[in-house]
């Protein structure tokens, strides 16, 4: 079976684990190591193949016999594989799980300029399938000749690609430029996989641009990896499921709709089905503040309450892999669509007003007006529509297949 797992620091939220245990039945291990525990761990060799990530993707060169082409070349490993005689051979599969990435994606690069953000090993990587394809990268870092303060210098860019951990969970939100200015934009990809899309590329997909996120990469690499420590090969159709299964594993399920739609019913139907948390803004709204969402309202108006719903539902949006439903409002603040959207898929439950609920709902007195005014909000905010006039479990089972 063999002992294999990921080398780095500040691992606790890695998805490696996860996705080897789809790809084959071989113990898969965290080793979060500081900086004066690498030479020891190497130079014991208690395992038998090793992802590397952040920060010792050039550091474990030095503790390894040979090196595979790509990896000499890059000055950077990310997979150690430990051979019989016990020499520790290192490769570089980042190079094939972003040249795979961007053919999965039809990302043209030939003849493209192509901004890569960041110059770090995996800057290096992503360059050298740049190149390889064609294309011609410009490293932008904060520091040297093309840096974020000359940014405009390059803004008739045709693609940009975020290697830098700017935006990577737990700091969601944040992003590493902007992207006014840039009018040639064709597509723009994050190799970060967690959240699924970050603030750049939310910013790309509002302006109408192709984007794409890591977790491709990430998956193409740990299959590659798998190979190596297997010594075995995966066909292709092996890589689409996987991607498949890991990408639904993290997709959050968010509901929206008109207060007494019956959101909170159709959640706890989809929490059975899928085996997925449940989370409800409304009631963790009560747990953080003591006092139901109507009553507060009632209480210090909505304005004060939407404020909190808001920081609620930013950390709610941070996990991965649950169902959401949201309170009525939450769409009257254009910053929750984003928030929502970073690992969500966002659905909109449809119902007729006379069927709506509004006993307890203190802005439901005038349901028509309320629906009016609302309902485009819903729409703009929305990747699918379900209808809800029928039972609840009808309309959880045809969420269930838009999704997938």
């Amino acid at each position: 079976m063999g002992v294999y797992g990921l080398l780095g620091r500040g691992l606790t939220h890695s998805f490696s684990p996860y996705l080897h245990s789809l790809i084959g039945d071989y113990s898969y291990t965290l080793f979060s190591k500081e900086e004066r525990e690498l030479k020891p761990f190497l130079e014991g060799k208690s395992f038998d193949g090793l992802n590397v990530t952040i920060p010792y993707k050039k550091a474990v060169i030095p503790f390894l016999d040979e090196l595979s082409p790509v990896a000499e070349k890059l000055g950077s490993v990310n997979t150690v594989v430990k051979r019989k005689d016990g020499t520790l051979f290192g490769d570089n599969t980042d190079y094939h799980g972003f040249l795979e990435l961007v053919k999965h994606e039809n990302i043209k690069l030939k003849n493209k300029k192509v901004l890569v953000l960041g110059s770090g090993g995996a800057s290096v990587t992503v360059c050298e399938v740049i190149k390889t394809l064609g294309g011609f990268a410009t490293v932008i870092s904060r520091r040297g000749e093309n840096n974020y303060d000359n940014i405009s210098r390059h803004f008739d860019a045709d693609i940009i690609v975020n290697t830098t951990p700017v935006g990577m969970f737990p700091k969601n939100g944040e992003k590493p430029l902007g992207l006014s200015g840039f009018n040639r934009l064709e597509a723009v990809i994050d190799i970060i996989y967690n959240p699924l899309k970050t603030a750049l590329l939310l910013e790309a997909e509002n302006m109408g641009i192709k984007t794409a996120n890591g977790l491709y990469m990430l998956v193409a690499q740990g299959i590659k990896s798998a190979e190596l420590f297997l010594d075995t090969a995966f066909d292709s159709a092996c890589r689409a499921q996987i991607y498949k299964t890991v990408k639904d594993k993290m997709t959050n399920t968010v509901l929206i709709g008109m207060p007494g739609c019956g959101k909170t019913t159709i959640a706890e139907i989809l929490k059975e089905k899928t085996g997925k948390p449940l989370f409800d803004s409304d009631i963790c709204f009560f747990e953080k503040e003591g006092i139901t969402p109507g009553d507060y309202i009632k209480k210090h108006g909505e304005e004060r309450f939407r404020i909190i719903e808001t920081e609620i539902l930013r950390e709610l949006s941070k996990k991965s892999g649950v169902i959401i439903s949201t309170g009525g409002g939450a769409v009257t603040r254009k910053d929750n669509k984003d928030i929502l959207k970073q690992n969500g898929v966002l659905v909109y439950i449809k119902r007729d007003i006379k069927n709506l609920a509004t006993k307890d709902r203190p802005l439901s007195c005038d349901v028509e007006k309320l629906y009016k005014e609302r309902k485009p909000m819903y729409e703009a905010f929305a990747d699918y529509e379900v209808d809800n006039n029928k039972t609840p479990k009808d309309t959880a089972l045809a969420i269930l297949e838009k999704i997938k």
